[in-house]
């Protein structure tokens, strides 16, 4: 038996904010995969960081099953115009919302089906 306190340390560790660890649980459930959640919860802070910050890139699966390619902003600059007051925190239902510069109008998506971030 290994004692934890002499045992080799050969793995890395990665602390997560409350809100990443509360998207890994969702994903993980909905998945039933750990793994899964924590790795597209990660992707998800990534992505959230690029449409805060400007004009994202971005996969995701639609609830079809096809790939969506979007280019998204949650910028305020470039949404402030957008915003009522009266939609409701799609976190709230596991999802990230975005504002479709393409389509011109807000869009969201189960963080589980996020793909990739371009």
């Amino acid at each position: 038996m290994t004692n934890i306190l002499t045992a080799p340390i050969n793995s890395s560790v990665t602390i997560l904010s409350e809100a990443t660890a509360k998207r890994a649980s969702v994903i993980a459930e909905r998945t039933k995969s750990p793994v899964v959640g924590i790795a597209k919860a990660m992707l998800i802070d990534t992505l959230k960081e690029k449409l805060h910050n400007g004009v994202a890139h971005f996969l995701f699966t639609k609830v079809d099953g096809t790939l969506r390619e979007a280019w998204g902003t949650t910028k305020e600059q470039l949404v402030d115009n957008h915003i009522n007051g009266r939609g409701k925190n799609r976190e709230n239902y596991g999802c990230c919302a975005y504002w479709d510069v393409e389509k011109g109008a807000w869009r969201s998506f189960r963080w589980e089906s996020l793909v990739q971030v371009l």
